[in-house]
């Protein structure tokens, strides 16, 4: 596992809460928490950008991808609703963690709670290059739900 040094600024409203860890040693993502004074009221269906107190300035050449939290997700149907949220390399603002509650009760999102993960990886950039047709493969055009299930050009 290799690491990369983030600079990362704690905003007034984060002061108290600690900067994103991973729960294990093992765990890929680093937990967010939510920096906010008063309690969030999501009711289903309900949406709200969480923020989290920090802006961080990645090295050229990775991004942060904010993440669900499995147990909010499998236990109250909170989920990040663009997941994964992509944070740039260029962007030096506050993350903010956008929460929708696809359950079937409001969920309330106190202060200090862990609201996502995220986690830091290298990017690779594209450069185009402009063709006829593409190369012949096993798949060919075949599309959603077409692997198998004998669809697929053998």
């Amino acid at each position: 596992m290799s690491r990369v040094e983030v600079p990362v600024r704690r905003l007034a409203h984060g002061a108290g809460l600690p900067l994103p860890a991973y729960a294990t040693e093992g765990s890929a993502g680093l937990d967010l928490m939510a920096a906010i004074t008063a309690p969030i009221d999501l009711p289903p269906l309900g949406r709200a950008v969480v923020p989290t107190g920090i802006a961080i300035a990645l090295p050229s050449g990775y991004e942060a991808q904010v993440r669900p939290r499995s147990g909010l997700a499998a236990k109250h149907g909170i989920t990040v609703l663009n997941a994964p949220g992509t944070i740039d390399a260029d962007y030096r603002g506050e993350i903010g963690v956008t929460l929708v509650n696809l359950g079937d009760a409001p969920f309330r999102v106190e202060p200090g709670m862990r609201v996502a993960q995220m986690v830091v990886a290298p990017v690779s950039t594209v450069a185009w290059n402009e063709v006829e047709e593409l190369p012949a493969s096993r798949r060919g055009g075949g599309g959603f739900g077409s692997t198998g299930n004998g669809n697929a050009p053998g």
